[in-house]
């Protein structure tokens, strides 16, 4: 497995594996990553400043996740946010979520945020014992703007 920054050319692909680990996991449309104007042009919402998308190849080269960080949305200028993680279920499991966090929060920290903020869903229970894992702390409420009403589960980690 490669982890590398997106290109232009991973869009469709990248989009295609986003909307399917969405599917699976029996997240609503509306309200959630799924109806994001950006997924399908994933490379252009990162070219913005602060902001960054990682994408994993396999041994083919083919997209089988990503995961980015951007400003919170409406945010505190000192927050960013962990943005749309997901990996094809046959790459689960093998510590590439860990190492995709690493990745993020080193960018993030050289971009000088001070803290990472993510939402999930309340049935994604193995993305939030990694995001524990990983030192970040369940709030009560949401922060900034994200536009994602259907993501109950509101996480923070300071950097």
């Amino acid at each position: 497995m490669k982890i590398r920054e997106i290109h232009p050319a991973d869009n469709a692909a990248l989009a295609q594996v986003i909307r399917s680990v969405l599917i699976e996991l029996g997240v609503p449309k509306e309200g959630t990553a799924y109806a994001d104007k950006e997924l399908d042009a994933m490379y252009e919402a990162y070219r913005s400043d602060r902001s960054m998308y990682f994408v994993v190849e396999d041994a083919q080269g083919e997209i089988v996740g990503g995961a980015g960080i951007a400003p919170l949305k409406e945010g505190d200028a000192q927050t960013c946010e962990l943005q749309k993680m997901y990996f094809n279920l046959q790459i689960r499991g093998r510590g590439l979520g860990d190492l995709m966090i690493e990745k993020c929060m080193d960018f993030a920290r050289a971009q000088g945020f001070e803290q990472c903020y993510i939402e999930t869903m309340p049935n994604m229970l193995a993305a939030q014992k990694l995001y524990v894992k990983k030192g970040f702390k369940y709030i009560d409420h949401p922060l900034g703007n994200t536009g994602h009403c259907n993501c109950p589960i509101w996480l923070i980690k300071e950097l």
